[in-house]
């Protein structure tokens, strides 16, 4: 390794600190945006780094699209917790609290700490994402032939062709359901995730998958809250200057993946698992729209699958100091 590459997260830039170890270090910023990411690699390349270890603060949607452009071009890259770097910070009596400031901090965090590489960088899970998400491609695709199938008045020729799509999508669907299984099965980790995920009432087998690659490390947030809202499920309230009696809504900028996939297993939740059950209908209860409880629901169930992956045991609604993470921010 030649260089650390300290990035400081914002929403609309990106602050770069280049540190390397046998030359003078160097410092630019750039637009949070595609086209800043591929500016980064250019200029980075051109400050004479050959090998690179990437590293910034999590920062829910703000830092997740760097950080996947960055493993999807194979380079190393790790995601922290803000506590771990601001501590690291202030022991080696950094004081100053800038943007360039920050940038410079992570570098020589990384440096020094070499911390592990961000799990969604990992081989297995970038194999996993690509396949959970081809997985849903293919859904919808199969969903829009059948659709079109329903259609009255179709002349026979079109019935035959779509009929032929079909078929074709659901071979497809079940090849790559297949892949998944044996991907799942060859890596232990992932198996052993799953299973904890399983545990959950309410969650399914598609579910867990859809948790497995969506999900980052559980270590890298500080609390359950921080879940929610790399998620897009926390709560934003709207209550400023003539707004003051808004509606609170969820922010729904985190991924969006796993709030699709949290939506029907919340569904079957709210019925047969106690801890979100009884969240419905205390909701209900007080007044709520229906869909704002299925909402509340489907953050209560990512806090519990959270807890479960945090306390490396499963669900189990009658142990107190699961259920109180799980609970804590619901």
């Amino acid at each position: 390794m030649n260089a650390y590459i300290g990035i400081d997260v914002s929403k609309d830039t990106l602050d770069v600190w280049v540190l390397k170890e046998s030359s003078k270090s160097a410092y630019k910023q750039f637009k949070n945006d595609p086209a800043g990411w591929a500016r980064i690699l250019r200029w980075v390349s051109s400050q004479g780094v050959s090998t690179a270890h990437y590293c910034m603060e999590a920062t829910g949607a703000y830092s997740n699209g760097i950080a996947m452009f960055l493993a999807e071009q194979d380079l190393l890259v790790s995601v922290e917790n803000p506590a771990r770097i601001k501590h690291f910070g202030e022991a080696m009596g950094y004081l100053n609290k800038t943007d360039k400031a920050d940038a410079k901090t992570i570098a020589t965090y990384c440096s020094k700490i070499s911390p592990g590489p961000w799990r969604m960088s990992l081989p297995e899970v970038k194999q996993l994402i690509a396949y959970m998400r081809r997985y849903e491609d293919l859904q919808g695709l199969l969903t829009q032939e059948k659709n079109r199938l329903s259609e009255p008045f179709l002349p026979k020729e079109i019935q035959s062709s779509l009929k032929k799509s079909i078929r074709f999508l659901q071979k497809q669907l079940s090849e790559i359901k297949d892949r998944i299984e044996k991907h799942i099965d060859n890596h232990p980790g992932l198996k052993q995730d799953k299973e904890l995920l399983e545990s959950i009432k309410g969650v399914g087998e598609i579910t867990a998958l859809w948790l497995l690659a969506e999900l980052p490390d559980v270590s890298q947030f500080d609390k359950a809250s921080d879940v929610a809202s790399y998620a897009g499920l926390a709560p934003r309230e709207k209550r400023s200057g003539t707004s003051i009696h808004g509606h609170t809504r969820i922010s729904k900028a985190g991924n969006r993946y796993l709030r699709k996939a949290l939506y029907m297993p919340a569904l079957s939740a709210k019925r047969y698992n106690e801890p979100v059950k009884d969240l419905y209908e205390r909701l209900i209860a007080k007044g709520k729209h229906p869909k704002s409880a299925i909402v509340a629901c489907m953050r209560k169930l990512l806090l519990i699958a959270y807890g479960v992956l945090k306390n490396r045991q499963p669900f189990d609604v009658n142990y107190a100091p699961q259920r109180e993470r799980a609970t804590a921010c619901a």
